[in-house]
């Protein structure tokens, strides 16, 4: 079964463990989940109210009929 997630932050989420902090993937793009790598830099141009689409290569496409 598939399923369709729609994630809307554009950045990490920071979590301090013991005295080190961890930046945890919140876009959904991060090849290293749940930690982020900064995948989330493709995000910043995305604009508000559309929904995007991103194939394993990173490439981004409008979603149009959802």
């Amino acid at each position: 079964m598939a399923r369709v997630v729609i994630h809307k932050e554009k950045g990490p989420m920071e979590i301090k463990v013991g005295k080190e902090t961890k930046a945890i993937c919140m876009c959904g793009l991060s090849k290293n989940k749940p930690f982020c790598d900064g995948s989330h830099n493709q995000t910043l141009d995305e604009q508000e109210g559309k929904i995007y689409k991103y194939d394993n290569n990173g490439k981004r496409t409008e979603v149009k009929n959802f």
